[in-house]
This record gives structure tokens, sequence and C-alpha cells, in this order.
């Protein structure tokens, strides 16, 4: 084991950790009324306690564990069974294995708390519970295992995601899209304006997003390497350019650039590079960043309007759409030199091609378990809150607190 390696992958998890709380909390929280606001931060706060549960039990055997096929891990693993302080040859071979499975736990955390954007301020907090569950285990679990696990099919066959883009993004963004649709609107949407009631709190908590993300990218070097180091220059490069272009976009579009805008597009970039920082320049990284910078809010600013779905903050159009344009984006622009692979730009048609089946298998993978999950649960409890307790607010219906206390 290196010391230097396993102490870089534990602050990298702890860094991961921080983008589910305080970051996403407070950045969801932020854009939600004031009487939503606590449903929001319980709603992170309790997927890091159930899934971490659900991860040592069961999940992290599923998504790495023994391969059955390439398709599911056994349960050799089950409750961490035969999982300890020596290092893995798969998985981090200076490292040891309860660093591997504690950092790729925060992924198995972040994944459907990113969700929670899409049925903010309408879905029942028991079947929100029941579905995360439900989702970690048959939809996130397995495309881990198809694109990460040593032997799984996808990475069999030479798909690329550094750190997330698809398992992470494109898996919660796709299925945020599903629930959205599902659910249905929040009352009074496209009748009146619903505005974030905390811009402060949506800032503070992209600010710890963006930091915690470096642990999300160069943390998945698995060592404090040349590799590490790369990932996080390209995750700043593309980060910057992706919420500067936004706000110019918007700026142009609309006539002010806002903080929100600018929030949102470094999110954006974020996402979007999470599948390619360790395979692309510096400057393909900052192109990658201005591209999704302005993909995003295309898909936020107009397409959603188009189509009138209501995903509340932007799951999926931050997160499916960068998540799509990034995994395709390490098909172009991946280099010999940065990573040993290639792209398009490179002469390499076959990656891309690979690029491409791994978003369709992802995408339709999502919709069809998320289709199921949803009816399954709808079936059992009701997946929607009430109309009157939606009205009141969730805070109060579901939680019984208030947020805020007026002192007279």
């Amino acid at each position: 084991m290196n010391s230097g390696d396993t102490a870089w992958v534990l602050t990298a998890t702890a860094l991961v950790l921080l983008m589910t709380i305080p970051g996403l909390a407070f950045f969801y929280g932020g854009l939600v009324r004031r009487k939503n606001v606590l449903s929001i931060m319980i709603q992170c706060f309790i997927v890091v306690c159930v899934i971490s549960l659900h991860w040592m039990l069961i999940g992290y055997s599923l998504a790495f564990g023994p391969s059955i096929s390439g398709i599911i891990g056994n349960l050799d693993w089950i409750g961490l069974t035969g999982v300890g302080a020596e290092p893995h040859s798969a998985y981090g071979k200076t490292i040891p294995h309860f660093a591997f499975m504690s950092f790729q736990m925060m992924f198995a955390i972040i994944t459907p708390a990113l969700m929670i954007g899409a049925f903010a301020e309408r879905m029942k907090f028991s079947a929100f519970l029941i579905f995360i569950l439900l989702w970690a285990t048959v939809v996130y679990a397995p495309l881990a295992h198809w694109v990460w696990n040593a032997d799984g099919w996808l990475g069999g066959l030479g798909a690329l995601d550094f750190a997330g883009g698809i398992v992470v993004h494109v898996s919660s963004g796709i299925s945020a899209l599903v629930l959205a649709i599902m659910l249905g609107k929040r009352l009074g949407y496209n009748h009146r304006p619903i505005r974030p009631h905390n811009l402060p709190f949506t800032v503070l908590g992209g600010a710890l997003l963006w930091v915690g993300w470096f642990g999300f990218n160069a943390g998945s070097s698995l060592a404090a390497d040349g590799l590490a180091a790369q990932a996080m220059v390209a995750t700043q490069a593309a980060t910057a350019a992706a919420a500067l272009t936004w706000v110019l976009v918007e700026w142009w579009h609309n006539g002010s650039p806002t903080v929100l805008g600018a929030v949102t597009g470094a999110i954006g970039g974020l996402v979007a590079i999470t599948p390619a920082c360790g395979f692309v320049s510096p400057m393909s990284a900052m192109m990658i960043g201005m591209m999704s910078g302005a993909l995003c809010y295309l898909a936020v600013a107009v397409i959603k309007g188009k189509l009138g779905y209501d995903d509340s903050l932007d799951a999926f159009g931050v997160h499916g759409v960068g998540g799509i344009f990034g995994t395709m984006a390490v098909g172009v622009f991946a280099q010999e030199a940065y990573g040993g692979k290639t792209g398009l730009l490179s002469g390499n048609v076959e990656q891309f091609a690979v690029q491409g089946l791994l978003v369709v298998v992802a995408v339709a993978f999502a919709i069809a378990m998320t289709f199921i999950l949803y009816k399954i649960v709808d079936a059992i409890i009701g997946m929607r809150v009430e109309e009157k307790n939606e009205i009141v607010g969730l805070d109060l219906t579901q939680q019984s607190e208030s947020a805020y206390t007026v002192i007279e």
C-alpha cells in the first residue's frame, strides 16, 4: 500500500460526501419555496443514511463483487464479507479495499440525491425512501457493474466513464425526467411564478459542489499521481468555461446575467467533464465546458418550456443533458497523451460508437426501470402528496417542522 494514495482517496471520499451534505442540500434547498426547504434538506440528509447502509449490506457486492456474466455482482461481499484493509488487485492496487468501497459509496449516495431536484415539492417522504432503495438496487448497482466492475460487459467493450458521466449523471438525470413527467406538474406551474426562496443558499451549495467535485473527479484516479492532477485541471477548465458561457448566453438571450445562471452553468460544466476528465487535455476540457454551458442553457431555458414538463430544479436539463454530452465528448476529444485513449478527432471512430452505445443502453435502462419502480411504489402507497398538503407545503405536512420562525 501507498500512504500518499490512501490519504488522497480518503480525502476525496470526504469531499464527495461534502457534495451531498451540505452541498446539494443547500443548492436545492435554496431553489425551492420556503415552505419546502426542510423537505429537500431531509431528503438529501436521509439519502446519506439509507444508501450508506444499503451499500455496505448489499449494494457494493452487487456493483463491484465477483461478476455473474458481466451483468451483476454475486453476493460474496454481502455485508462487506471479504472486504478489508488489504488492497484489491482490481480496485486500487495501492489503497485499502475499504478505502475504495467507501469512495464508491459516496457516488452511490449522491446519484439518487440528484434526482430530488426533479420531483421537489410534491413527493411523499415515505414513497421517496422506498423508491430510492429500490432504485439503488435495480438501476444504480447494475449500471455501476456494467461500466466500472473489472468484468462488467460495457467496460469490456471499451466504454469510457472516468468518474460517473453515465453511472451517476445520465442514470439520475434520465430517471429524474421520468419521475417529473409521471408525478405531474406542481400546482400552479405555468400559471404563477414559482421562484427560489433563498439564492444565497443556492450559491453556497453550488460552491460546495464545485469544491467537492475535485474529490469526485481527481479522486477517481485512486492515486495521488499525475492522472489525478490532470483530472483536476480538466475539471477546473471545463467548469469555469461552462459558467462563463452560460452567463454570456443568458445575458444575450434575456438581457441580464444572473447568479443563478452562473452557478447552474458551473454545475453543467462539472457534469459534462466528469466522464472525460481523465482522457482529455485542458484545452479540450475548456471546449467541453463551453459547449456544455450552451447546451444545458438551451435545455433549461428553452426546451423545457416548449415541452412543458416540470423538472422542478432542472435535474434532467443539467445532469441528463450534461452527462450525455460529456459521455459523447469522450469519444470525440480523448487523446492518447491524456489517459492513453483516443477519440474521433484522433481518428478513432470505434470509441465514438462505443460511447454512443453506452448512452443508448443507460438511457433505455433508466427509463424502463424507473417507470416500473414508480408504478410499483405508486400502487402500494402513492407517490405524490395530497393536493392540500402540497398547498400547505411539505415541511409542515411531511416533517411537521418549519424552516423559519417569525418572532413577534
